[in-house]
């Protein structure tokens, strides 16, 4: 037995967008976004506790599979819309609020026109008894539509024994999880208590994919599909030789932010690095990585945002005070539609070195902006090639050609170190292989700035850029040498299985 959740989209249109600047459909919608339109005919219904608890039933059900056809996206055009009404009296006195003379925010409503309306999630070996399917199906029938209010839908819960095939049938890319209905519930009361409106809820847990037929190894950092994306949207983004330098201040963000709603006693290992005693974590945690144009013809290595990468085993992503720091660190911008991180230096840092950044979280990358997309760091390959230089363990003693070897076999222990085999070849050099990554090191007679910079615990390590091969195909990311954790030492694929990953 199963139970099956159908959707039909009754103009055969769908409107929903997969972020606020996004100009991509979300096709086909995602568990989270129909548990959400469910908790709102919840809501709307009286918040009955019957209803609440046939909710919190579908919350523990494992992931669903997700049966929809292909969709064509829709041209999304650029409408202007009004911003929200003035607050202040002086604002509110404005010539400003004339019609006439109000300003206009560009939004855009991407839509997508399935070949087929019907959708359907089905949870296999899910058998609700009598009452807790027909609260389901009175949530269901109240749900006139899901994503934008345009998408008329009409929906149903079914008990299937075999009627449908289910060959077609995918796993999702987002789903509830347990707790998921209490925070959208926390939620819509913080919006509405708040007079600014800009507590929102996030995006469902991002779902695993099923393992290939193929399976490479792995190592100890978790794939493309838990990395949360920060898009760079205001100020200077210093240059990728400072990204060291920006991850640290992303972490002590991040630690202050546990620090303002009061966890500065709980914060989890894995995003310090630290255990509680101080001393340096010896289990994996949280990888900060620039994501910066490279490999591309005409690439100049600039940075268009980071990605925090969590370990392959922790779900620090799914976390509930996690989540929380980063909608406390991240408010909402009403100018942009979006979450803004302002990541600013230390005072104490020098002119030529500070920088005021912002930078807005998403899981899904823009479709305009094919650098902040984790697939080109992810995914089985034989071949690695370097875009920010290792940061050697030792110091080299020796010179010359020995010198090279010296370094190879270092990067060789670095490879065992994240739980990956030896490589069967490392060719190691100044310069990188990826175009547009910047040198390991400058010229003598370059200005300083072109110097790595790194936090103080590495500055007196030495830097090189590496092509590393594998006897066997490698799951992505790979991360090596002592600055893995602040963006050092980040590979790219350049061989997936004899394919350029470059084109």
């Amino acid at each position: 037995m199963s139970l099956i959740l159908e959707v039909e989209y009754l103009l055969g249109v769908s409107f929903a967008a997969i972020g606020p600047d996004s100009k991509a459909p979300d096709w086909p919608p995602q568990p989270d976004r129909i548990f959400s339109a469910l908790v709102a005919s919840w809501a709307a219904r009286g918040e009955r506790e019957e209803e609440r608890r046939a909710l919190e039933w579908l919350e523990m059900l494992s992931v669903p599979r997700l049966l929809a056809s292909d969709a064509e996206a829709r041209t999304s055009v650029v409408a202007f819309v009004p911003p929200n009404d003035p607050r202040s009296d002086k604002q509110k006195n404005a010539k400003g609020v004339l019609p006439a003379l109000r300003s206009r925010q560009p939004r855009r409503f991407p839509a997508a026109r399935p070949h087929d309306p019907v959708i359907r999630l089905c949870w296999p070996d899910a058998e609700p008894d009598e009452a807790m399917l027909s609260a389901l199906q009175a949530l269901a029938h109240d749900t006139a539509y899901i994503g934008h209010s345009a998408s008329l839908t009409r929906c149903r819960f079914l008990l299937n024994q075999g009627a449908w095939e289910w060959g077609a049938a995918k796993r999702p890319q987002r789903d509830v999880y347990l707790g998921r209905l209490e925070e959208l519930r926390q939620a819509y009361v913080r919006f509405e208590k708040s007079a600014d409106k800009k507590d929102r809820p996030q995006k469902g847990a991002r779902v695993q994919p099923e393992p290939e037929a193929k399976v490479a190894r792995s190592n100890l950092f978790g794939g493309g599909n838990r990395w949360l994306i920060l898009e760079h949207v205001t100020g200077d983004m210093p240059d990728v030789r400072a990204c060291a330098l920006v991850a640290k201040t992303l972490r002590d963000t991040l630690l202050s932010g546990y620090q303002q709603i009061g966890l500065e006693d709980k914060i989890p290992e894995v995003v310090s690095g630290h255990a509680a005693d101080g001393a340096p974590a010896r289990a994996p945690h949280l990888a900060i990585i620039p994501l910066a144009f490279a490999g591309f013809p005409y690439a100049d290595g600039h940075v268009m945002g980071f990605a925090l990468i969590p370990p392959a085993d922790d779900g620090i992503e799914a976390d509930g005070a996690f989540r929380k720091v980063m909608r406390n660190l991240s408010p909402v911008d009403e100018e942009r539609g979006r979450r803004i991180l302002t990541l600013t230096s230390k005072s104490g840092t020098s002119a030529s070195s500070a920088f005021s950044i912002g930078l807005s979280p998403t899981f899904e990358p823009p479709a305009d902006k094919r650098s902040l997309d984790p697939a080109l760091y992810t995914g089985p390959a034989f071949v690695f090639a370097t875009v920010t230089p290792i940061v050697l363990d030792r110091h080299l003693k020796e010179k010359g050609a020995a010198r090279q070897e010296e370094s190879a076999g270092q990067i060789v222990a670095a490879c065992r170190n994240i739980g990956l085999p030896e490589p069967e070849a490392v060719v190691v050099d100044k310069h990188s292989a990826i175009e547009g990554a910047p040198s390991a090191y400058p010229s003598g007679k370059s200005p300083r700035w072109m110097n790595w910079r790194l936090p103080p615990s590495l500055a007196s390590r030495q830097l090189a850029h590496a092509v590393i091969r594998f006897a066997e195909p490698i799951d992505g990311p790979v991360i090596l040498g002592a600055g893995r954790f602040v963006g050092l030492g980040l590979c790219r694929p350049i061989d997936r299985e004899g394919a350029d990953a470059s084109r």
